[in-house]
């Protein structure tokens, strides 16, 4: 009750995230999204990897991982760089926490059973932006690999 209450004096209704955790997942599903949409044949294995990484990374419900997911891929759509969301996990995001994104990258590649090169490309990219070395890149490649 008294968690509803100060939600509500925050301006967020009950069970809502707070504004910069809302942004920080919003940024990693963005990402998330775009290994998906990277080689151009979208795969229900590679949708339900997505799903399931969301709600694995940040514990929502069903319901709620839906709805940061719509959000994310609306705003790719519109995006016209990765920075904007880099530049958030960078922020606010420890350098196992990063690794663990690269990783649920890898997972959501391989979910279909096909790696393209459009999504070993962006990985890779994303994984200098966000100032993952290469051997931690490679390591997390195989750990998602084995799962």
């Amino acid at each position: 009750m008294l968690k509803s209450i100060l939600e509500l004096l925050e301006g967020r209704t009950p069970g809502q995230r707070p504004t910069d955790q809302r942004a920080v997942e919003l940024a990693t599903a963005a990402l998330l999204v775009e290994v998906v949409h990277a080689a151009r044949d979208v795969q229900p294995a590679e949708q339900e990897a997505l799903r399931s990484a969301v709600h694995e990374k940040f514990g929502l419900d069903t319901a709620q991982a839906d709805a940061l997911l719509q959000d994310a891929e609306e705003r790719m759509r519109r995006a016209t760089d990765y920075y904007q969301y880099t530049s958030l996990i960078n922020a606010n995001f420890t350098h196992e926490q990063k690794q663990q994104v690269i990783e649920l990258m890898w997972r959501v590649a391989y979910a279909d059973d096909v790696l393209s090169a459009q999504e070993q490309h962006l990985i890779r990219k994303i994984a200098g932006l966000l100032h993952v070395p290469d051997g931690e890149y490679i390591a997390a490649k195989l750990r998602a690999k084995e799962d």
